[in-house]
C-alpha cells in the first residue's frame, strides 16, 4: 500500500531518503526539495537507488528504439532559444515542405527493419492546421499499418485535433515542457507554460499516451533541474515516456555559446527522472552524439531505458546505428 512520502529537507538523512524512494511514487507528489535531495546526493548513491527502481519495474538490461523523422522542417514562428528551426534565426535549417505520405511509410519501414519498434513524426510548428491534421491522420493510420507504435510532435493542439490524431491510431503525443516554470521565460517568450500544460490536457483526455520531458544545459541550476523532474513527477498521472535532451548547441541560435553541463550533471538528472517516475520510459534523447560511450554507459546505469536510433534527429545528428549497435554488445543491452 503507497505512503505519503514524508517532506524532505535539503539535509535529509538517509532514512528519510529510504522513505521516499521505497514506494510506487507515480501516484505521490514530489516537491522540488525532495527532487534536489535526490541530485545532490554522493554518485554513486543516487546511481544505486536508481538502479533499484530501475530493476523492480523494467528488464535492467533492455532498450526500446525509435526513430524520429522530421516530417515538416524550418519555418517555426515560435522564439524557443534552443532550436534551429525558429524562422527568426540564421541557421542552416532551411524552410522545407511536408513530406510526402510515401516518403513517411518508406522512412518507417527502413527504421523498423532496423529494430526500431517506435516511429515518431515531428513538425516545426506552433500549433497544426486543421489541412495539416489531415495529412498527418494518413501518416500515422500508414505507419501504424506496419506494426510500429506511433508518436507525433506537432506543437500545440486546437480543440478537437488530439480526438482526431488518437482516431488515426496515435499512440504518443510528444508535448515537452523544456524546463521549470521559473526559467520558462528565459528560454521562451512565444508561448507561455499553461500553454503546454493545456495541451497535456487534451492529449489525456481522449486516452492518448503523453511522451514530455525537457531538455537540460540550457544555463540553468541544479534547482531549476530538480524543478523540472518534479513537474513532470506531478504531472497526473506522470509521462508514459520521458525524453531527456541534452541541450545541442547550434550557431545562430540564442543558447549557442552557453556553458556546456557536466556529462555527469545530465546523468543524475536522468537518475531523478527515473526514481519519480518509475514506470516511465525514460529516453535518452538529444545529445547523445556528444556523448561519449562512458557517459552513454552511466545513462543507461542511472535508468534510460530507450533511445532515438538512427542518423539524425530532426535537424540535429544521432549515433549511426551501426556505432549504437557496437555500444549494446558492449553493454549487453537488448533491444524491446
Amino acid at each position: 500500500m503507497n505512503q505519503l512520502i514524508p517532506d524532505v529537507a535539503s539535509n535529509a538523512t538517509a532514512r528519510q531518503l529510504d522513505s521516499m524512494t521505497n514506494t510506487d511514487t507515480g501516484s505521490l507528489r514530489w516537491s522540488i526539495a525532495q527532487v534536489e535531495v535526490l541530485l545532490n546526493l554522493p554518485f554513486s548513491d543516487l546511481i544505486h537507488r536508481a538502479q533499484l527502481v530501475h530493476r523492480q519495474h523494467h528488464d535492467a538490461n533492455a532498450v526500446q528504439l525509435s526513430t524520429l523523422i522530421s516530417v515538416k522542417t524550418g519555418g517555426c514562428p515560435e522564439d524557443c532559444g534552443y532550436c534551429p528551426q525558429a524562422a527568426r534565426y540564421h541557421t542552416d535549417v532551411e524552410d522545407k515542405e511536408m513530406l510526402s505520405l510515401d516518403q513517411v511509410v518508406v522512412t518507417a519501414r527502413a527504421a523498423k527493419a532496423q529494430g526500431a519498434s517506435r516511429f515518431c513524426m515531428g513538425a516545426a510548428w506552433r500549433g497544426p492546421k486543421q489541412r495539416d491534421i489531415d495529412k498527418i491522420v494518413e501518416m500515422i493510420s500508414s505507419v501504424k499499418a506496419l506494426g510500429l507504435e506511433t508518436c507525433a510532435t506537432l506543437g500545440m493542439l486546437k480543440p478537437g485535433q488530439a480526438e482526431q490524431l488518437r482516431q488515426a491510431g496515435l499512440d504518443y503525443y510528444n508535448h515537452n515542457l523544456d524546463t521549470a516554470p521559473e526559467f520558462y521565460g528565459e528560454v521562451i517568450t512565444t508561448r507561455d507554460y499553461q500553454d503546454r500544460l493545456d495541451t497535456l490536457e487534451k492529449v489525456r483526455a481522449v486516452g492518448m499516451h503523453v511522451c514530455c520531458g525537457g531538455i537540460v544545459g540550457m544555463g540553468e541550476s541544479r534547482h531549476t533541474r530538480a524543478g523540472l523532474v518534479a513537474q513532470l513527477a506531478n504531472l497526473e498521472p506522470y509521462p508514459e515516456s520521458v525524453p531527456i535532451n541534452h541541450l545541442v548547441q547550434v550557431e545562430g541560435t540564442p543558447l549557442h555559446g552557453t556553458e556546456a553541463l557536466d556529462p555527469l550533471e545530465f546523468v543524475r538528472t536522468i537518475a531523478a527522472a527515473r526514481i519519480t517516475m518509475p514506470k516511465a520510459m525514460v529516453r535518452l534523447s538529444a545529445g547523445r552524439q556528444e556523448m561519449s560511450e562512458a557517459v552513454q554507459a552511466l545513462c543507461f546505469l542511472a535508468g534510460a531505458n530507450s533511445v532515438f536510433y538512427g542518423d539524425k534527429l530532426l535537424t540535429t545528428g544521432n549515433p549511426e546505428t551501426q556505432r549504437d549497435d557496437a555500444l549494446f554488445k558492449k553493454l549487453g543491452l537488448h533491444s524491446l
